[in-house]
Order: structure tokens, then C-alpha cells, then sequence
């Protein structure tokens, strides 16, 4: 996929947006994934966690979908 904006309606949306959304999906489902487990548990501050857990999610994301 490459990077190369897109019109919705006249306005230009940027093609990282739809890797905001990937990895806002792939983050949810990773955090259900821990609080099923045990390892949940061992979360001290979780809003702290969950931005970072996108981040790094989105920065794969951006890494495996980006241009090479």
C-alpha cells in the first residue's frame, strides 16, 4: 500500500489515517487478549499503557504497510 492521498467527497485524507484505524483494532484486540490472562493484572496505569500499546502497535503498522 502505497502512501498517496485519496478524496472522500473533495477531501483529501491522508493514507495514514487507515493506519490509525488498523492499529487502533489491532490494539483492542490485544488488550482483551490481556485481560483474559493473567498478565492483565500487572498493569499499574492503564490509560498509560493503552497509549503506549498503540503506539508501538502503529509504529509496526506503519513499519509493515509504509513504503519501502
Amino acid at each position: 500500500m502505497g502512501l498517496r492521498e485519496w478524496a472522500l467527497g473533495g477531501v483529501l485524507l491522508s493514507p495514514f489515517l487507515i493506519y490509525v484505524v488498523l492499529a487502533m483494532a489491532l490494539t483492542v484486540v490485544v488488550r482483551l487478549l490481556l485481560r483474559l490472562t493473567p498478565l492483565g493484572r500487572w498493569i499499574w496505569h492503564e490509560a498509560l499503557f493503552d497509549f503506549a500499546l498503540f503506539i508501538c502497535v502503529l509504529t509496526l503498522v506503519t513499519l509493515e504497510l509504509g513504503p519501502r
